[in-house]
């Protein structure tokens, strides 16, 4: 079985995330989303909520499954049986960011292989971040969510 790991914080969840996973189904039997918990990192949801609200966006998808975790992405990768890390590409300084966390996962992990898929245009520019900034100022967002991700944000 060909299982895959979409390691991320995904405080919210956007659709260039979306896209990134419904592009990656078809390359494998299994894809996790593993809800990262930094605690270094403030975030804006709990991982909990980051949690619902994935497998409410994903709830049609019987491929994908959810779940947190905290500590080593590779250790992570090897506890679920996931051979493969997939990350999403934006732009260039996503690519030279990711391929260094590679390049490192891989001294750490040389089993695990890192498979990176580019965004599409149109949701090159939606990151969690900006997101979250908009959110903070009572913007709408809903161009930028999954409408299943809405009823979490609006809390």
């Amino acid at each position: 079985m060909k299982t895959a790991l979409f390691p991320g914080s995904f405080d919210p969840v956007t659709k260039a995330h979306v896209d990134i996973l419904k592009r990656s189904i078809s390359l494998f039997d299994k894809v996790i989303i593993g809800v990262g918990v930094n605690s270094t990192k403030p975030s804006l949801l709990d991982a909990t909520t980051r949690e619902k609200m994935l497998k409410a966006v994903f709830a049609d998808e019987p491929k994908i499954e959810v779940t947190t975790y905290e500590g080593l992405t590779v250790d992570f990768c090897r506890k679920v049986g996931a051979s493969y890390m997939i990350r999403g590409i934006r732009t260039v300084s996503d690519f030279e960011y990711e391929k260094a966390i590679a390049q490192m996962n891989h001294a750490l992990e040389p089993s695990i292989e890192s498979i990176f898929i580019l965004s599409k245009p149109g949701y090159s520019s939606i990151s969690s971040t900006i997101v979250r900034d908009i959110l903070r100022y009572k913007g709408d967002v809903s161009k930028f969510v999954p409408e299943a991700a809405m009823k979490f944000l609006n809390r």
